[in-house]
């Protein structure tokens, strides 16, 4: 497991345990937003304050840098505190462009822009934080646009599809080996579980400091064992839960 987060040594690995293994990227990186591994075990981190996201190959090794270190911008080369990266079987990169630009950026493999799409706005195919991204195995694109309270749905090549409202305050997203969602609800302090079709499947949690509560959810993941990996913002922890426990 590995916890990306805002101190001396941003990038930490942890067994399944909890035990520590190693640190990362030290003096490296600005401000810690996301982490995401690839299907070739590569490391992807989304440094907010930075203005970049990088690859890293599992040794430490930086493989490519996305963006422009300390120079925020809202043209082809450079990003305006990005939130998330997802990453496709083929290698295709998506970035939400979130505090500053309002947008999703899709690179090729090797960090050419491919296409990109979003504005600042509510309605269909506009952002208010888009705050996370994941794909499904089909190619569909699902953002979490955070202050417009929605998911939203798109196509490989950014068009639109669906908007799923009323499901909470959207801050991470990750998906299931049953191409299910499961969303950190940041605002409303829980865990909730939605189809592909955006049908409530089920909640988790409720507000507190208590194992199994929340405050603030910031970021969801999955084990290779279905474990469930959240990180809190004002409760400065990872929870683990065990479904079926």
């Amino acid at each position: 497991m590995y916890v990306f987060h805002r101190g001396p040594h941003p990038l930490i690995q942890f067994s399944r345990e909890g035990r520590f293994l190693r640190s990362l990227l030290e003096g490296l990186i600005t401000s810690a937003h996301a982490v995401r591994i690839d299907g070739e075990q590569n490391i992807w981190v989304v440094d907010v304050g930075g203005h970049t996201v990088l690859k890293v190959h599992p040794s430490g090794r930086i493989l490519m840098v996305l963006g422009r270190k300390g120079s925020p911008g809202a043209d082809e080369a450079r990003f305006n505190q990005p939130t998330d990266v997802a990453v496709s079987p083929d290698g295709d990169v998506y970035v939400t462009d979130g505090y500053g630009n309002s947008r999703v950026m899709k690179f090729s493999r090797d960090g050419k822009l491919l296409t990109q799409w979003g504005s600042k706005g509510s309605g269909p195919g506009e952002f208010d934080l888009p705050h996370a991204v994941v794909l499904d195995l089909e190619g569909r694109v699902y953002v979490a646009d955070r202050e417009n309270n929605r998911i939203q749905v798109f196509t490989r090549e950014g068009k639109f599809v669906a908007q799923w409202p009323e499901l909470g305050s959207p801050w991470g997203l990750v998906m299931t080996p049953e191409q299910d969602i499961l969303m950190a609800d940041g605002k409303n302090n829980r865990i909730i579980k939605v189809s592909r079709d955006g049908r409530l499947l089920g909640t988790y949690g409720k507000p507190g400091k208590l194992p199994g509560e929340f405050s603030l959810a910031h970021a969801i993941a999955l084990g290779s064992g279905g474990e469930i990996y959240v990180a809190e913002i004002l409760n400065w922890r990872v929870q683990k839960l065990v479904p079926g426990r």
